[in-house]
């Protein structure tokens, strides 16, 4: 017999939540675990790390001999790679699909050293904002996938620390690099991105569709963290990075007490 939940029925995703209860499976603890059983040494990754879900960026690095093996990086699932560029020390991680993974990923690199964590993926284009190639800058993103209930309350949206957005924008209007700031569509389903719901997203005014910020930012508000989601539609990566890692350097020192 199959059971048929009615309109007015709460989804399980939603039953249950404490929000401000710890998790009894911690991510140091498990980092601990694999360094031990790894014979790794306890070397923090670099405060920058980026999430490259395409890969693309990843394999660039590594075909002109930019990025290597991070000593330290214990997680059991991928490997966390270094590159230096203007003067900063960035971690990257590629292929780094999907909202539950991209979170997992972010958990693990901030008990390891991460303070900022920036995710470049690709994304459907829903309302065009010109030519290709241009960055859009998520400052909010739709939540239609299944991590972000385990960070917050249900709400429409997820969103980016503001302060960070405004300098993130700043720093990469003044590298001349071209980026739209707007909102994107999160899912978990890229192959039932039906027609309505494309239209619906239109009718939002979202501007792309992707599978990761929703819950990077869930993460990142209830975590207290520095997240920030770009759109990635065009090759000049290092220049955004670069620019991004300023601006939050430059928030970083205003933070800091007097």
């Amino acid at each position: 017999m199959t059971e048929n939940a009615g309109p007015s029925c709460v989804p399980p995703i939603l039953v249950g939540k404490d929000y401000a209860a710890s998790s009894i499976f911690e991510p140091a603890n498990l980092l601990r675990e694999a360094r031990r059983q790894k014979r790794l040494p306890e070397v923090p990754v670099p405060e920058i790390c980026i999430l490259d879900p395409d890969g693309d960026i990843v394999r660039a690095l590594r075909r002109a001999g930019r990025a290597h093996p991070a000593p330290g990086w214990a997680c059991y699932h991928t490997e966390l790679f270094e590159f230096g560029h203007a003067r900063e020390r960035f971690g990257i991680i590629g292929c780094a699909v999907g909202a539950p993974f991209a979170v997992l990923l972010a958990e693990e690199l901030f008990v390891s050293g991460c303070r900022l964590l920036v995710s470049v993926t690709s994304a459907g284009q829903i309302v065009a904002q010109g030519p290709t190639p241009y960055f859009v800058l998520i400052d909010r993103a739709l939540r239609d996938e299944g991590t972000s209930y385990h960070y917050l309350p249900p709400a429409d949206f997820a969103h980016a620390e503001s302060h960070l957005v405004e300098a993130a924008l700043g720093a990469l209007k003044a590298a001349g690099q071209p980026v739209y700031r707007g909102a994107a569509w999160t899912t978990d389903a890229p192959f039932r991105e039906t027609p309505a719901g494309i239209e619906r997203a239109r009718a939002r005014g979202i501007l792309a569709v992707e599978m990761e910020s929703a819950a990077l930012y869930a993460f990142a508000t209830a975590k207290r963290r520095d997240v920030l989601c770009f759109a990635h539609v065009t090759n000049q990566m290092a220049v955004t990075a670069a620019a991004v890692a300023r601006a939050w350097r430059s928030l970083v020192e205003a933070r800091a007490p007097g």
